[in-house]
C-alpha cells in the first residue's frame, strides 16, 4: 500500500449518519459525556471522531454522544478507509488503551493548573472533577521528598535567558484604561470616583516572567523599586511577612523551623 493510500479523508458528516460500533468494549458514563460535551461548546470540536466507509465509528464515540447532547448536526470525521477490517477492529481497542499508558507530570500538572486558575479558567474544563482537583494541589502531594522546599524555603534566582524586554511588554492596561475612561464619563462624586479609579488599576494584568527578566538587567535602584512593589520576589521571609506569599501547612512547618523568631 503506497503512503497515498493511507492519507485519510477529513470532511463533515451529519451526526445522524454515523453508526456506533456494536461491540465497541470502551464504555462511556454521562458524567464523562458532561465534561465531552464541556470541553466542545468551550474549545470547539478540535478532535474529529475516526469512521471507516461507511459511517461506521471507529473513535470517538464518546465524542458523537456529548454532540448529540448538545444538538449538533453535523460534525468533522477522518475517513479512514484503508484500514482492513482486522486493523479497524484492533484500531478501536488501541485508541482508547494507548492513551492509558500516558502518565503526569505531578508538579507540572499543578503549576500549569495553578495558572490556568490564575486566569479564571474553570478548571472543571480540563476534565478533572473537583475531587482530583483537590488532590492534586493536596499538601501531602504538592510536597514530595524530593521537592527543595521540604528542607529549605529559598527565593528564585534571577538571572538573564535573553534581551531587555521593552516596558511595554511587562503589562497590559486595556481593561484598566476601559474602565477608567467609563468612570471619568460617569457623574459620580469625588470620592466614589477616586475609589473606582483606585479598583480599576487592579485589571493591570502584569507578564510576571518579562518582569523578571527586565529586573535581570536593571540597575539596583530600579531593582529595589521592584522588590518593594513585589513584582519579583527576592527575600521570602519579607514577602510572607507582607503578606506577598501563602505557604502550605508543609511549607509553614518549614518556615517555622527556619525563622521561629517570626512564628507568633
Amino acid at each position: 500500500m503506497s503512503n497515498k493510500d493511507n492519507v485519510p479523508t477529513y470532511k463533515k458528516v451529519a451526526v445522524s449518519d454515523l453508526i456506533p460500533y456494536a461491540r465497541n468494549s470502551r464504555t462511556h458514563s454521562e458524567p464523562q459525556i458532561g465534561k465531552i460535551a464541556a470541553s466542545i461548546r468551550e474549545f470547539g470540536f478540535l478532535n474529529p471522531v475516526i469512521i471507516d466507509a461507511q459511517n461506521g465509528i471507529i473513535a470517538g464515540h464518546g465524542r458523537v454522544m456529548a454532540a448529540q447532547k448538545l444538538g449538533l448536526t453535523e460534525i468533522p470525521v477522518i475517513e479512514a478507509s484503508h484500514l482492513t477490517d482486522a486493523q479497524r477492529r484492533a484500531y478501536i481497542i488501541a485508541d482508547n488503551r494507548l492513551a492509558l499508558d500516558a502518565g503526569w507530570d505531578e508538579e507540572m500538572l499543578r503549576v500549569e493548573l495553578a495558572d490556568l486558575e490564575e486566569m479564571g479558567l474553570d478548571l472543571a474544563l480540563t476534565g478533572f472533577d473537583s475531587d482530583e482537583i483537590a488532590d492534586i494541589f493536596a499538601d501531602d502531594k504538592a510536597v514530595s521528598e524530593d521537592n527543595p522546599y521540604t528542607n529549605t524555603v529559598k527565593a528564585p534566582v534571577y538571572e538573564p535567558k535573553g534581551e531587555k524586554p521593552q516596558l511595554s511588554e511587562m503589562f497590559d492596561r486595556a481593561k484598566t484604561e476601559a474602565l477608567l475612561a467609563s468612570i471619568h464619563e460617569a457623574d459620580l462624586p469625588d470620592d466614589l470616583r477616586l475609589f473606582l479609579v483606585s479598583a480599576a488599576h487592579r485589571h493591570t494584568e502584569f507578564n510576571y516572567e518579562q518582569i523578571a527578566e527586565f529586573y535581570c538587567h536593571a540597575d539596583s535602584d530600579v531593582q529595589k523599586l521592584i522588590e518593594d512593589s513585589a513584582l519579583v520576589i527576592i527575600d521570602f521571609q519579607k514577602a510572607i511577612e507582607m503578606s506577598y506569599v501563602i505557604l502550605n501547612e508543609n511549607m509553614k512547618q518549614t518556615y517555622s523551623e527556619e525563622y521561629p523568631e517570626n512564628v507568633h
